[in-house]
């Protein structure tokens, strides 16, 4: 790993989201695992989320941590918050997210906070409905930021400026 390997890796920001210990049942008894769920950002718009497992906790976050990387997407942002209001749905969970004014703060529990954190967005609020599984919350706010639309590139994909688009 090279210097500048290292310099990329140091501008991630690491959340863990869960940490599980797992046991599969064997002819001697019981032999444990760790799973983890860690989300990866930046905290300027690029995420990522993965999951690692392994019989050692430092090493189940370490494969967690190279699949998010792996994994990552841009969020549009608009300031601090999120360009509009999104539902994301991910099997029995879904996520509300709303723009939040300055100064407002992440209203968030749990797997959606540190999305939020990992991600960079200071202002906003949402609501967990359905099911509260941390990997199905994680995997559907995921949803809900992958489908959020940039006006600028709206705009420029139906060939219009942006004072056209929205007067």
């Amino acid at each position: 790993m090279d210097r500048s390997d290292r310099n990329r890796d140091s501008e991630f920001v690491e959340k863990l989201v869960k940490l599980n210990r797992v046991s599969k049942v064997v002819k001697g008894g019981r032999r444990f695992s760790f799973s983890a769920l860690v989300v990866v950002g930046d905290q300027n718009g690029r995420i990522g989320y993965g999951s690692g497992k392994a019989n050692d906790v430092a090493e189940s976050i370490r494969k967690a941590v190279e699949k998010a990387k792996e994994s990552m997407i841009t969020v549009p942002m608009v300031k601090d918050t999120i360009p509009h209001e999104i539902v994301g749905d991910f099997k029995s969970a879904s996520v509300l997210l709303r723009p939040a004014v300055p100064g407002t703060g992440v209203i968030a529990g749990g797997a959606v906070r540190h999305v939020m954190d990992a991600c960079g967005i200071k202002d906003v609020l949402s609501k967990s409905l359905g099911s509260k599984n941390s990997v199905n919350t994680v995997k559907a706010t995921f949803v809900a930021l992958e489908s959020l639309f940039d006006a600028k590139e709206l705009a420029k994909s139906r060939g219009k400026s942006l004072s056209e688009m929205w007067g």
